[in-house]
C-alpha cells in the first residue's frame, strides 16, 4: 500500500479530538460486523431487499435468530426496514454502509 504524502493527509487526521471521535465511531461499526451470522445478513442484503424469512432460508437458520441479528444491526444503522403489505422488507441503510459492506462483500462472501 502507499503511503500518502503529508500534503494529501486529511486535516482531520491532526485534529486529535476528531480523529479520536472518527476512530470511537469507526470501532462501533467494526463491532456491529464483529459476528459471523451479522456479517452473513449483511453479505445477503449487498445483492438487494429481503425479508425475514427470505434471508432466513437463504441462510439455513432459524427465524429467531436473524430476527434478534437483525434488531441489532437496525439498532447500530447498519439496516433499514420497510414495510411491504404484511411483510417487512431490510436493506442496508445508507452508501456508506453500502460501500464498507461491498468491499466485505467483494473480499469474503462466496458468489452462489
Amino acid at each position: 500500500m502507499a503511503r500518502t504524502k503529508k500534503s494529501e493527509v486529511n486535516p482531520a487526521i491532526s485534529d486529535p479530538a476528531a480523529l479520536g471521535v472518527a476512530a470511537e465511531q469507526a470501532s462501533e461499526f467494526l463491532k456491529s460486523l464483529a459476528n459471523p451470522v451479522r456479517l452473513r445478513i449483511l453479505c445477503l442484503l449487498a445483492d438487494g431487499e429481503a425479508t425475514v424469512g427470505e434471508i432466513t432460508e437463504r441462510l439455513a437458520a432459524r427465524q429467531s435468530l436473524i430476527s434478534q441479528h437483525l434488531a441489532l444491526l437496525r439498532k447500530d444503522g447498519l439496516v433499514r426496514a420497510t414495510r411491504d403489505g404484511q411483510s417487512i422488507r431490510y436493506a442496508l441503510a445508507d452508501i456508506r454502509v453500502e460501500r464498507l459492506i461491498g468491499v466485505l462483500y467483494e473480499t469474503f462472501c462466496p458468489r452462489v
